[in-house]
């Protein structure tokens, strides 16, 4: 039994251990403050670093990047936002250059998917050229009035050189110039664009062969399959396969086998197959649809809809429209036992796996899916959630075009990882292309665009702020030929002799030769959304004239050690 005494020692030991480590003060680092041209020059020194980082694999002759990853193997990358991502530098004010050009980049791929790498560029060229004037003497929000004038019209004037997509070979341009002259890229997404539409979905995925190739697939495609494997047809493939089928649709679970007996006897009375698709069925329901699949030889399967929610509704009324059905809604009083064979949709075919369900040419009028399409339209016009819009668009390409998986094959991981950059990037690319048109590529629509700046600013300051914007329309062109290994000055001072706005450099040959014909283009969008961002961000960085960032850490010091052991003492106490 323990002493009292030695009780007492113990408890007064922790409490006063416990205290001594409260009472370390916390140690601070504080902030660091910088004004004027130092503050500038310190976010400068930033954005070149990023810069020159990035600005390597501008162009066909552009090299890759290889960037450390905290695990697996290094990432071998030609991608520009890729390795804007994993710059973080160690000087805190250095640091907040880099961030607000990261930012551009980031901003960029969102909004277009493409043209990271020069708005990287554009951000440099816009806020070195400010720095310097700001340094001269000259107002930076007179500046910034300047560079946004000339941006406007920079617009403006790509605006009307700008060429809608009409061929297949255009599209195979655009994919094959944004995925670094990749000619089997370009022509692997042309044909899965021309498969599926240019309202249908294309996605890539990392393959398991060698080779690349993709997967079209028509009409609509879910992921749920059946739910039970009594409904198979092919036992071979493991697929429940319907010709002509009818659909029921329902927005509730069923469960009442009796309720469902006589839309049963109907269509088999029609000598047609049927398929449900509902939020569930079970209990006496679904034991009732085996019985008859097993012993009466209905054809019969049962898919879950998939989604949840009022996401599920919506889906369920975008399967009505194409199937030319509706939806059994029980909350608005509807019996199961009163439907109809006029009520249930078709389909030339539907294959269900237990995973996946193909609905192949709905019999839904194209009136109707139009209508539904505009529906889906507006509410993407009003979304503000990422997601929202991604399941918008996802519905939207399944009723009016069809869904194809690129898939990426390559020896090695690191391989794979590589192409799968640019073929995102080539996607991305003729998404935009296809949206908003194309103009000459290679950096030159930007330079003949800035050559056409009639706009005046209101005094000298702004003046400059517009010859700021003309001077960094040069730089993608210099920069696409410094890495084709030429005079980046001397093929700008060729190209602005041209008359023509399709004239340009083609670095893949090394001639200066009409772009269009050559098929070296750009999505007017990529083009457009690089400029606007690079612009947005480093006017404003210009403005800057304080600059706070914490100070450099330091280790802080050991906590002192707790007292001894004392009060262990007692334990003699213990004897056994």
């Amino acid at each position: 039994m323990l002493r009292k005494g030695v009780t007492n020692s113990v408890l007064s030991n922790s409490i006063i251990n416990h205290s001594r480590v409260l009472s370390v003060r916390p140690y601070s680092n504080g902030k660091d403050i910088s004004f004027g041209a130092s503050a500038r020059d310190k976010m400068l020194a930033g954005v070149n670093k990023i810069a020159d980082a990035v600005q390597v694999t501008l162009g066909p002759k552009g090299r890759n990047v290889v960037i450390q990853k905290p695990y697996g193997p290094p990432q071998i990358t030609k991608d520009g936002v890729t390795v804007a991502k994993h710059v973080d530098l160690e000087d805190n004010a250095e640091d907040i250059g880099a961030q607000l050009v990261k930012n551009v980049a980031n901003r960029t791929n969102d909004a277009a998917g493409d043209g990271t790498t020069t708005a990287t560029i554009l951000t440099r060229a816009i806020f070195s050229e400010g720095c310097k004037r700001v340094a001269g003497g000259m107002n930076p929000m007179d500046l910034r009035r300047g560079i946004n004038l000339a941006v406007d019209q920079v617009i403006e004037n790509l605006k009307k050189i700008t060429k809608k997509i009409e061929t297949f070979d255009e599209v195979r341009q655009v994919a094959t110039i944004s995925a670094n002259n990749d000619a089997a890229i370009g022509e692997l997404l042309a044909k899965a664009f021309e498969e599926v539409g240019n309202n249908g979905t294309v996605t890539v995925k990392e393959g398991n062969t060698l080779v690349d190739d993709f997967e079209a697939t028509h009409g609509m495609s879910f992921d749920n399959g059946y739910i039970s494997p009594a409904f198979i047809t092919d036992t071979k493939t493991k697929k429940a396969i319907f010709e002509d089928p009818l659909v029921l649709l329902s927005e509730k679970k069923i469960s009442n086998g009796q309720a469902i007996l006589p839309i049963l006897e109907k269509v088999a009375q029609s000598r047609k197959s049927l398929v449900i698709i509902a939020e569930n069925v079970d209990s006496d329901a679904l034991a009732t649809l085996i019985l008859n699949r097993l012993r009466g030889g209905l054809k019969v399967a049962v898919v879950k809809a998939p989604m949840f929610g009022q996401q599920r509704k919506e889906f369920l009324q975008d399967m009505a429209v194409l199937l030319g059905g509706r939806v059994y809604r029980e909350e608005f009083g509807e019996k199961l036992e009163d439907i109809t064979l006029e009520d249930l949709g078709t389909a030339k075919s539907i294959e269900i796996t237990s995973d996946n369900t193909t609905i192949v040419e709905g019999a839904g009028s194209e009136d109707s899916i139009n209508t539904r399409v505009a529906e889906i339209n507006e509410a993407l016009a009003n979304s503000t959630s990422e997601y929202d819009k991604e399941k918008l668009s996802d519905r939207k390409a399944k009723l009016v075009g069809g869904v194809a998986v690129v898939r990426i094959g390559g020896a090695s991981e690191v391989e794979v990882s590589e192409k799968k950059d640019r073929v995102v990037d080539a996607l991305n690319a003729t998404k935009a292309a296809l949206e908003e048109g194309i103009v000459p590529g290679g950096g030159s629509a930007l330079l003949w665009a800035s050559r056409h700046i009639t706009v005046k600013g209101e005094n000298f300051d702004q003046d400059q702020g517009i010859d700021i914007v003309k001077a960094a329309c040069r730089i993608p062109i210099k920069t696409i030929a410094n890495n084709a290994g030429v005079e980046g000055s001397v093929i700008v001072g060729e190209i602005e002799k041209a008359e023509s706005h399709s004239i340009g450099y083609n670095a893949q040959t090394g001639k200066i030769v009409d772009l269009i014909k050559d098929g070296v283009i750009d999505p007017t969008k990529v083009v457009r959304m690089a400029l606007l961002d690079a612009a947005s961000v480093s006017s404003l960085m210009i403005t800057t004239e304080s600059l706070v960032v914490d100070s450099p850490k330091e280790d802080a010091p050991a906590a002192p050690m707790g007292g001894g052991m004392g009060g262990m003492g007692g334990m003699g106490g213990m004897g056994f």
